[in-house]
């Protein structure tokens, strides 16, 4: 038996039995196919009456109160001028007194009469609503109250709103170049200021790292160790410690009391193109070309957690105390929120077209910006909800930095810096590193950059083996740099 009912099963294709039973349905229900669907006029005149009490319930109440407050500025204006003019006023206008006698002695008059104009209105919408409610609804006419010479309308027309304005950007001083540093034999890749200001460091394709003064940006110490390109640094703000990592895969922990290595981090598959150390607790995240994130405890030297879900080159990584409290960029045009506990993406922002190269977190605010090829965008924690677009900088994008000030800057693999104003996204200034004598007009690219900690100074790594920096201008002003700025086009998305 059970045989012949497989055998009658697979005569039949699935589109056969899905025919089969449509039609059954149809047959089911085919009686009640060709009737109306019933009217229920209640229904209907509550669902009117409902809909003009929530538009027009406000503009009764409103006029109705604005006629009583005219009527009696009307009588306050006749009484004045009997008491001025005496009787004389009385005998050139006896009407207007008839008519404040009767408005001080029944002013219920008054109201009935705005009831009967509130009843005209709804009369109007009814048979506005009634006919479709596509016209536009007018009131009707009322008279005018002449007092000499004007005439005071009962209803005053809606006030014009008023256009909606981008805000006016913050002057910021114009920076320039302060000095070249020159020491590396190959491209500068990364740069990192030491918490207590007092020099910073940066590593090249030369495969070295270098200690500089920040005062004087001369040579203090020169790290070997890498066997390749070194694409990050990064110094602890609780811990003796400078951090490294790159093209050879390592990830290297420096002890600065003793200029040696005395930690590894084995596990990336390719090489390693970011780092960044946790503000708060002993951990450390690095990102690389094998598109994973990696988070490290920094004492053990094991590896927490492996940030999988990127599916190209993670090229940028960044860490802060609150929640999320690891961001990454990648190539795969995506950005990922990711959850220090469990290890798991918790959003994935898919806005941007092009790859990410570079994020950076507000140093006060609760938001951050990524950099792609083509614009800059700004985001809002924790969610990842969209602010604004900053277009203009039309440059494949290395690298960004931001001080407390609201100044952002963005560096293009051309040369090209463009100065931002956090807030309103306005680009103030826009500048173009000059290549040092012996270099190809090629190698204008600029890799990194970064402020140090007060904000004064911008450190950049170039194509051309130097570093750059540069300060704000002390004798610009308002009145020598004007803003050159215009309201434009709403371009803001409020949050």
């Amino acid at each position: 038996m059970a045989a012949t009912l497989a055998e009658e099963i697979t005569k039949h294709s699935v589109h056969t039995l899905v025919f089969r039973s449509i039609k059954r349905t149809h047959d089911l229900f085919l009686a009640d196919h060709a009737l109306a669907v019933p009217q229920d006029k209640e229904a209907d005149e509550l669902r009117r009456k409902l809909k003009i009490h929530a538009e027009y319930s406000h503009l009764k109440e409103k006029q109705g109160n604005q006629n009583i407050h005219n009527s009696q500025h009307y009588l306050a204006i006749e009484n004045n001028k009997g008491l001025t003019d005496g009787s004389a006023t009385n005998q050139r206008h006896p009407s207007a007194l008839a008519v404040n006698q009767s408005l001080a002695r029944y002013p219920s008059d008054q109201i009935s009469e705005n009831n009967q104009y509130a009843a005209g209105i709804q009369d109007i919408t009814n048979k506005a609503l009634s006919s479709g409610g596509l016209e536009r609804i007018a009131p009707p006419k009322r008279a005018l109250a002449t007092t000499g010479e004007s005439k005071v309308p009962f209803s005053h027309g809606m006030i014009a709103r008023k256009a909606t304005t981008m805000p006016k950007p913050n002057w910021h001083a114009p920076w320039k170049l302060m000095r070249v540093v020159s020491g590396h034999t190959g491209w500068v890749r990364c740069v990192a200021v030491e918490p207590a200001n007092q020099w910073y460091c940066t590593g090249s394709a030369d495969r070295t790292i270098k200690i500089w003064d920040l005062a004087t940006s001369k040579l203090k110490l020169s790290l070997t160790g890498h066997i390749s390109t070194v694409r990050g640094v990064a110094v602890s703000t609780r811990h003796p410690y400078l951090f490294s990592c790159g093209e050879d895969k390592m990830v290297k922990c420096w002890d600065l009391e003793y200029n040696k290595v005395t930690r590894h981090y084995h596990g990336h598959l390719s090489a390693v193109y970011s780092l960044s150390i946790h503000p708060t607790i002993d951990v450390l995240v690095t990102a690389g070309r094998d598109a994973t994130a990696r988070i490290w405890d920094m004492r053990t030297k094991t590896c927490v957690h492996t940030l999988v879900g990127h599916t190209n080159t993670v090229a940028d990584v960044k860490c802060q105390g609150v929640e999320p409290q690891i961001v990454t960029g990648s190539h795969d045009c995506t950005i990922r929120y990711w959850d220090v506990a469990s290890g798991k993406s918790i959003t994935t922002l898919t806005n941007h077209k092009k790859s990410i190269r570079s994020i950076v977190i507000h140093p006060t605010q609760y938001t951050m910006a990524s950099a792609s090829a083509d614009n800059i965008k700004q985001w809002k924690f924790p969610e990842g909800n969209f602010i604004q677009n900053l277009g203009g900088h039309n440059a494949v994008l290395n690298c960004m930095a931001i001080n407390s000030d609201n100044v952002l800057v963005s560096g293009g693999d051309n040369g090209s810096m463009h100065f931002w104003d956090w807030k309103t996204g306005y680009n103030f200034q826009r500048a173009q590193t000059l290549v040092q004598p012996g270099s190809l007009d090629s190698e204008s690219g600029i890799f990194a950059m970064a402020f140090d900690q007060s904000g004064t100074r911008l450190f950049t790594c170039e194509a051309d083996k130097t570093i750059k920096v540069y300060k704000e201008d002390d004798e610009a002003t308002e009145e020598t740099h004007p803003i050159n700025w215009r309201p434009d086009i709403i371009k803001r998305k409020k949050y």
